[in-house]
């Protein structure tokens, strides 16, 4: 099987869970680092799925991989190799398929209650899982791209995730690890104090029952895993 390209856009913030998920279900992967300056792949059919991670900076900003990987997410769609992005990512698969990024009302930084959209998609990929939460860093949002259809909302972020096709974008963080969230933080001390938001946590709120949090999105990652690697190209 080809493998699935996972794009790294900072150090700080790799596959976390999600190449945890894709170990245990024997599913091979590559690590695209772009953050060390390595190039957009050339060929989307080279793999069989690809996914964006997050990362600190903004999709309309004047990055020199930013405008070959709006285009690589536009050819992997164009031959139906799913994608999928977590936060960052899913604002750039927005951007290239015809979305927009921009300011957030507010920045969510922390655990927030994501809510299941009502409507049949969502149930398709989300199954029963009710409200859930999910880990967030983002100052930013997304538009729901054209022919895309929401599947998640929070109070403070009407557009936590869409589906077009095949293809997945996420902006809250369902790949966190402990060690992640820990990172973050201690990174972000300074972000995390300038922020007048109502939605960013505190280091030590981000800590709370941490262990049965993590255990809990597990279960909702494998749930959206399990449905997109389902649609992985075969050939």
């Amino acid at each position: 099987m080809k493998p699935i390209a996972i794009f790294r856009h900072s150090s700080s913030e790799g596959p976390g869970y999600f190449a945890t998920y894709l170990e245990r279900k024997s599913l091979p992967w590559k690590l695209v680092a772009l953050d060390s300056g390595e190039p957009v792949p050339r060929n989307a059919r080279d793999f069989a799925g690809i996914a964006f991670m997050g990362g600190p900076m903004s999709v309309n900003d004047p990055l020199p991989w930013v405008d070959p990987t709006l285009e690589f997410i536009r050819e992997a769609v164009r031959k139906d190799v799913p994608v999928i992005g977590h936060c960052l990512g899913g604002q750039l698969m927005s951007k290239a398929l015809g979305g927009s990024v921009s300011v957030n009302p507010v920045k969510e930084i922390g655990w927030t209650e994501v809510r299941v959209a009502d409507n049949a998609l969502a149930r398709e990929w989300f199954g029963d899982v009710e409200p859930f939460l999910s880990f967030q860093w983002h100052g930013e949002t997304f538009t729901i791209p054209p022919g895309g259809t929401r599947i998640a909302a929070s109070t403070h972020c009407v557009n936590q995730g869409f589906v077009i096709g095949r293809h997945l974008g996420l902006q809250c963080h369902i790949e966190m690890t402990p060690e992640m969230i820990r990172t973050w933080y201690t990174g972000g001390r300074e972000e995390i104090d300038a922020a007048r938001s109502p939605a960013v946590q505190k280091p030590e709120e981000m800590e709370v029952d941490i262990d049965v949090r993590i255990v809990n999105l597990h279960h909702v990652a494998d749930r959206l895993y399990d449905k997109w690697t389902a649609g992985l190209s075969k050939s």
